[in-house]
């Protein structure tokens, strides 16, 4: 038997392995066949070298298509989180982000008060994996134990990164048998966790959980780094919905303790909604009251102080007040009411410009209820009839209230047959940047007709709920004749 080897090479000189010629029988090999065999190791280096080559560059082109993929994820992703003030959408388009870039599924969870999880919110890129998903989600604010990744992390506020993930993770996490088997159908090869840090305060938000199924890469280090940048960012985005929701949730608070509660009438049933706009924290401007007189005529108002700060509500609260007190136990017709609210403003120097409608109902000698009103600068009431019918009780719109100069003022009076409803409105209900008012005065009149057989009640959720891309406030006041 005979053998002759020849080796094989790389760039640097390293032995990659040999080219062999093998004889069944023994014999002496000529240095012709030597150098044969010498030339064809050196193509078969030079291909090895080639291939070699090759694949380091498509390894590098790879890296460097992921490493331009996160690049652009980061700079996307502020702005991405910064196109809502909503925590739960800020925490589904962070995720949504991340999936399926980054890993194949992938939690956020946020804390409360406590620092114990509130919230978890999870996507994976397999569509069919959404509901075991959700479920997972739903599990792990109560399910995880004081070992879990999750609560380590925001114990300690240290990431975790586990190259090779095994079910026995899940299992000394969690007692739940569901949730390692969740597990098991969505994917579990490696994961790592990283927190989400308040900005400015020494506390975290939340985590950020990515998990990689077992035939997906493992986690890695450059893979962190690009998580605890996520998580920065995140916690950047988060904390100024956090900041948004409580400030929103304060400016409502104070929004409704202006707001009064509506007095029993036997002559009237009354109903008042108020909704803030969606997209904005300020306090508003809009505002409405109902009170009984001595001699029992009804009281009613709705108006709209210009702005959306605290100084319009704080005129807003001024005007409501000036309402009752200019108007309480008088009986002068209401458009010298209205001077008289002209008079308190201009010489009590209030600084608000606003629209208002003031009206009195009484019981009329023939039935029923008289209304007599007066308005300033305010979107018309609106009568709707018992059978259905809809009617503008659009007479002379004067002058804003809050005019240095006085205007003349004048009333203007209609009945109120039992089962009729007079609907007072500000401008929210109908105002949008994109129509004209008459075309949402128009709207409004069609969404009304035929809703004779709802109750005060019914029709103001009925009109708040059309009202789906409200730009302002919204106050109602709907009072219905007995």
């Amino acid at each position: 038997m005979a053998y002759a080897g020849m080796p094989l090479t790389d760039l640097d000189g390293r032995v990659l392995g040999s080219l062999c010629a093998i004889d069944s029988k023994p014999r002496a090999w000529t240095p012709g066949q030597l150098r044969t065999l010498s030339d064809l190791a050196a193509a078969c280096s030079s291909e090895l070298r080639l291939r070699i080559a090759l694949d380091s560059a498509e390894k590098a082109r790879r890296r460097a298509e992921e490493a331009h993929e996160r690049l652009e994820l980061l700079a996307g992703l502020s702005e991405t989180l910064a196109g809502t003030l909503d925590v739960g959408a800020a925490a589904a388009r962070l995720t949504g982000a991340v999936v399926p870039l980054l890993a194949d599924w992938a939690l956020v969870t946020l804390v409360g008060r406590d620092g114990e999880p509130r919230s978890v919110t999870a996507v994976h890129r397999d569509p069919a994996c959404a509901t075991d998903v959700a479920r997972f989600a739903e599990l792990m604010p109560t399910r995880l134990g004081p070992e879990s990744v999750t609560h380590t992390v925001l114990r300690t506020g240290q990431p975790v990164l586990s190259s090779a993930a095994t079910l026995e993770d899940i299992r000394r996490a969690s007692d739940d048998p569901e949730m390692g088997a969740l597990v098991g159908r969505l994917g579990f090869g490696s994961h790592l966790t990283v927190p989400v840090p308040a900005p400015g305060r020494n506390a975290l938000m939340g985590s950020i959980t990515l998990v990689n199924g077992p035939d997906r890469r493992a986690f890695d280090d450059g893979d962190l780094h690009t998580a605890l940048e996520i998580g920065r960012r995140a916690g950047q985005a988060v904390g100024n919905s956090w900041m948004y929701s409580e400030q929103r949730h304060v400016a409502e608070v104070l929004q409704h303790s202006m707001l009064p509660q509506l007095p029993e009438s036997p002559r009237v049933e009354l109903t008042a909604r108020y909704q803030p706009a969606a997209d904005r924290v300020e306090v508003g401007g809009d505002w409405y009251d109902a009170f009984a007189q001595p001699d029992g005529d009804l009281i009613v108002a709705i108006g709209d102080v210009a702005g959306h700060d605290i100084e319009a509500a704080a005129a807003m609260g001024q005007l409501r007040n000036l309402v009752r007190g200019n108007a309480y136990g008088r009986t002068d017709p209401m458009d010298e009411l209205m001077s008289r609210l002209d008079d308190a403003i201009s010489g009590l120097r209030i600084r608000a410009a606003a629209t208002a409608i003031l009206a009195r109902l009484r019981p009329a000698p023939a039935g029923g209820l008289s209304v007599s009103w007066c308005n300033a600068g305010h979107p018309p009431p609106l009568l709707v009839s018992a059978d259905g019918t809809v009617r503008v009780l659009d007479g002379r719109r004067e002058p804003l209230l809050g005019f240095t100069r006085p205007v003349p003022r004048t009333s203007q009076e209609a009945l109120l047959a039992s089962g009729d409803t007079l609907l007072l409105y500000t401008d929210g209900l109908i105002e949008r940047r994109d129509r004209p008012v008459d075309e949402g005065t128009a709207e409004l009149l069609d969404r009304i007709a035929g809703t004779a057989a709802l109750s005060s009640a019914g029709l103001c959720d009925l009109l708040l709920t059309a009202a789906d891309s409200r730009e302002d406030d919204i106050a109602l006041l709907a009072v219905r004749a007995r």
